[in-house]
């Protein structure tokens, strides 16, 4: 009991006031209850780019338009009491300025995410680019390298024409001293 009455004392400190229990710094802390419920941004991102994409086809165009035939080809032949929007077609602006602010933010959306998709693509193919020029660059003194190498080495066209150049001097020193080629004969 006095242990219990120790432990109470220490947690209150000289105040009296309860202090919540420290928390942890090496463990995560554990998860809130939100109010909102959770969705996934990259599947809401995936929908609006269908929805994006659908609304930059023909066929959208074609349906809108039939829709919009219809409703007024219906509004003004249609019995008066089976119509539910008069002439100036007050309720089909509405709906054309609802779909109007729905696609508007959803396009912007798909945009953005093809511009981020697109700057990750250009910034791959920067550093892939960047490591062609540095493989080129390494490739080009290598064979600067070789050439250099090469330069010092004995060519079998310069061989051959060091070869020549000695039989035309031994023909030559065979023409100007006959007498030491025979006395090397018997």
């Amino acid at each position: 009991m006095a242990g219990d009455d120790r432990a109470k004392a220490s947690s209150t400190g000289s105040s009296g006031l309860v202090r919540p229990p420290r928390t942890r710094l090496d463990q995560p802390k554990a998860p809130r209850r939100r109010l909102l419920p959770e969705y996934d941004p990259e599947a809401f991102g995936r929908f609006s780019e269908r929805i994006a994409r659908f609304l930059g086809t023909g066929r959208f165009i074609v349906w809108m338009t039939l829709i919009i035939i219809l409703w007024v080809l219906w509004n003004i032949f249609a019995p008066k009491d089976l119509r539910f929007d008069q002439y100036p077609f007050i309720f089909l602006t509405l709906m054309l300025s609802l779909q109007a602010s729905y696609a508007a933010p959803l396009i912007l959306l798909a945009q953005n995410r093809q511009d981020d998709r697109d700057r990750v693509t250009h910034e791959q193919d920067r550093k892939q680019n960047e490591r062609s020029i540095a493989d080129t660059e390494y490739l080009t003194r290598e064979i600067a390298a070789l050439r250099m190498g090469l330069g010092e080495v004995a060519t079998r066209d310069w061989i051959r024409s060091e070869l020549q150049d000695m039989v035309k001097d031994m023909e030559e020193r065979q023409v100007l001293f006959p007498a030491e080629s025979d006395e090397g004969d018997r």
